[in-house]
């Protein structure tokens, strides 16, 4: 068997009958597999910072950073499996989630608690505007279904994005 024929059955096995054209499904599986790799940033970014927060406001932060990251990791099984039933892939490696990401990583060794909430707070919002445009292109393409999933994603980043606002105001 040449590589061409032995590339095409290997992804033909992964392609999911859905109703949609080969270009929808790409174009659509292609901004999940990217918002996949963003949530999965944002979700260690909490983490990281509810692991490193310090102050008199730990035990608030703490708990509201918590509550957040479990919100954030929720999604990525749905975006995933909704990648996968329109007939696209998905992120198979944190390389390539390095590679699709588009929100920024922080490995700094101290960020202050203030600065931690004001990154957090504007990586969900930088969040939300990328779900506003994903919707747009599933609307473009017909795909209410990704589209509902997708208004309520954007809902949840923009309550996080409240709290943390809230919770950075003087």
């Amino acid at each position: 068997m040449d590589q061409r024929l032995a590339h095409e059955r290997r992804q033909a096995d992964l392609r999911t009958p859905s109703g949609f054209s080969s270009n929808a499904a790409q174009d659509i599986s292609a901004s999940l597999t990217a918002l996949l790799a963003d949530m999965f940033a944002l979700y260690l970014k909490t983490k990281n910072f509810h692991w490193h927060i310090s102050g008199p406001h730990f035990r608030d932060y703490h708990l509201m950073l918590d509550e957040q990251g479990e919100q954030i990791f929720a999604t990525t099984d749905a975006i995933a499996e909704r990648a996968r039933k329109i007939g696209g892939t998905t992120v198979r490696s944190i390389g390539h989630i390095a590679r699709v990401l588009r929100l920024l990583d922080n490995d700094a060794d101290f960020v202050t608690p203030e600065d931690m909430l004001a990154e957090l707070r504007d990586d969900n919002r930088q969040l939300a505007d990328l779900l506003r445009a994903a919707h747009a292109l599933c609307d473009e393409h017909n795909d209410v279904a990704t589209a509902s999933l997708i208004e309520q994603w954007i809902d949840d980043a923009e309550r996080r994005t409240w709290f943390l606002f809230e919770a950075t105001r003087r």
